[in-house]
């Protein structure tokens, strides 16, 4: 052997013994000589697509690259043979998505001009001049309000009356486009675009001025009963049409009520959840009349309080969280607590009432085996050392099941080591990270350090009406694009471990995985077998 060959053996083995650290590499032989193929002919694909796609300039994309900007690169994406593989691929449980942002702003809309008492309001005349500055405000009237007007951009508009969405639909201004122009608009109002995400607002401070701005827009028309049936069921077959089997949605409990027919804020969170039970029966009972079962596992939910409720207030909200668990036992799977991490309450203020849940549970009855984990948004944060940052010490010591982004963990590496050593499964949600400015594009998103260091993680979606990342299949698309290490393989590890790190009963986990294996492997024989005609 020469001295090169020596150095080239060296080599190797380096590589070899530096990626076996990987969350992936111990699974590497379970997989199908099928699968193995499968993953070559993908990763000659993303080589390709480098080279014919991402390395040729595009019209008002200037520059592009794999990982890139997803509201930048979005239509690029939508164009290549990788993306269109991936929408077909079995992605296993859905762990970290908000439910009032879920469905998109063009079909949330649809929804609302079904109902005649949901009205609108601006914050001034919607001229040229002001539709791209003027705030606007949803809410549904009792049927005895009498609007005092008929359109937003007539002279007579004052600032703050209430319109009928339908009458403003109907009335709003032909130079801007009549009734398809106010579509599109409130579309816009209800998402985020890229000069939101990386012109007029690119820091991670600002961003969140527009996440919330578009996020409260949204939850007024979501958290209006009549909606929300029907917005449950469109994000159901919306989300397994995308792969997805399982889901564990958060829904924010923090308003004490909903908004009913009536018009009245008097709607309790009993009737929420029964809502969601009744749907989601009804969804699975059509699935099984089309032969569809092993599509869906089912659905769950994570009850959430926003973190800027006083302590006082959130024991309230965890007797609440106990009522509804003993109510509806197989729906409530963990207790959450949410917003941004930056400016609002940290995990800390909270610890007198959150070190007692356990006790209080028990003293309320709830058995042992059914009671309520904490499954904690903690990192989800640019700081190092940060109020923010130290969520992610409360967030282990507290026993959380999983880490929702823990963006900053890769800081920290005990942190680290106690989630691999504990099965902690951090729910990374790639494109939310980047559009909410964690980091500028995929290729530095601290993935990688977490796979490479063994680090569990479940890819999510997060809140895909405002990134327009619906489905999982761009988060898993951008994950495969951005590396050249990942491949088929370790999405389909990845894949397969949301089902492990989910909230299910050991035997649900057993016959969804198994669920899981039989769809992935129809998913990579039909790669194999495609690409064999494809080639020949």
């Amino acid at each position: 052997m020469t001295v090169l060959d020596e150095y080239h053996q060296k080599r190797a083995q380096l590589i070899a013994d530096d990626r076996a650290l990987r969350v992936d590499a111990t699974n590497e032989a379970h997989f199908s000589g099928k699968a193995r193929q499968a993953d070559a002919i993908l990763r000659r694909i993303r080589e390709e697509e480098a080279k014919s796609i991402w390395a040729v300039e595009h019209d008002e994309v200037p520059h592009p690259f794999p990982g890139m900007e997803f509201l930048t690169g979005k239509d690029i994406i939508l164009k290549t043979q990788l993306f269109n593989i991936i929408t077909k691929m079995p992605k296993g449980a859905l762990l970290h998505v908000h439910l009032d942002l879920t469905v998109n702003g063009t079909t949330l809309l649809a929804l609302a001009l079904q109902h005649p008492s949901i009205h609108i309001r601006a914050s001034a005349r919607i001229t040229a001049a002001s539709i791209k500055s003027v705030d606007i405000e949803f809410r549904p009237l009792p049927p005895s309000f009498v609007p005092q007007r008929i359109s937003l951009c007539l002279p007579t508009y004052k600032p703050g009356e209430w319109i009928p969405l339908r009458r403003a639909r109907e009335q709003f201004d032909a130079a801007l486009g009549g009734m398809q122009g106010f579509d599109r608009w409130i579309a816009n109002c209800l998402t985020m675009n890229p000069s939101d995400a990386y012109v007029t607002h690119n820091n991670n401070i600002r961003i969140w001025d527009r996440f919330r701005a578009a996020a409260t827009l949204t939850s007024n028309l979501v958290y209006f009963l009549p909606v929300w049936r029907a917005y449950i069921r469109q994000f159901l077959e919306e989300t397994i049409i995308d792969g997805v089997s399982y889901v564990e949605a958060r829904i924010n409990f923090s308003p004490k009520f909903m908004i009913g027919p009536n018009g009245e804020q008097n709607v309790p969170h009993k009737e929420w959840l029964g809502t969601f039970q009744d749907v989601l029966a009804e969804f699975r009972g059509s699935l099984r009349a089309q032969g569809r079962d092993d599509e869906f596992t089912g659905a769950k939910i994570i009850y959430t309080i926003i973190r800027n409720c006083e302590p006082e207030e959130l024991e309230w909200y965890l007797n609440d969280c106990i009522e509804m668990k003993k109510l509806f036992p197989d729906i409530i799977a963990g207790f959450d607590l949410v917003g941004d991490e930056n400016i609002l309450r940290p995990i800390k203020d909270y610890l007198p009432q959150l070190l007692s849940f356990s006790t209080l549970q028990a003293s309320q009855g709830l058995p042992e085996h059914h009671q309520i984990p904490f499954i904690f948004h903690a990192g989800e944060t640019l700081g190092d050392g940060s109020v923010a940052d130290d969520n992610l010490y409360d967030a282990l010591l507290l026993g959380t099941k999983r880490i929702g982004h823990g963006f900053s963990l890769v800081k920290h590496p005990k942190l680290m080591a106690m989630c691999r050593e504990r099965g902690v499964a951090l729910e990374v949600c790639p494109i939310s990270n980047e559009i909410l400015r964690l980091t500028a594009s995929m290729p530095m998103h601290p993935l990688p350090i977490l796979i490479n260091h063994g680090v569990p993680v479940a890819l999510s979606s997060d809140d895909p009406s405002l990134f327009q990342n619906m489905g999982l299949s761009f988060d898993f698309f951008q994950v495969l694009a951005a590396s050249n290490v990942t491949g088929l393989l370790t999405l389909g590890h990845i894949a397969r471990d949301s089902i492990k790190y989910s909230m299910l009963t050991a035997e649900e986990k057993a016959r969804a995985t198994l669920k899981w294996e039989e769809r992935w492997e129809r998913f990579v024989d039909e790669i194999v077998r495609f690409d064999g005609v494809r080639r020949n």
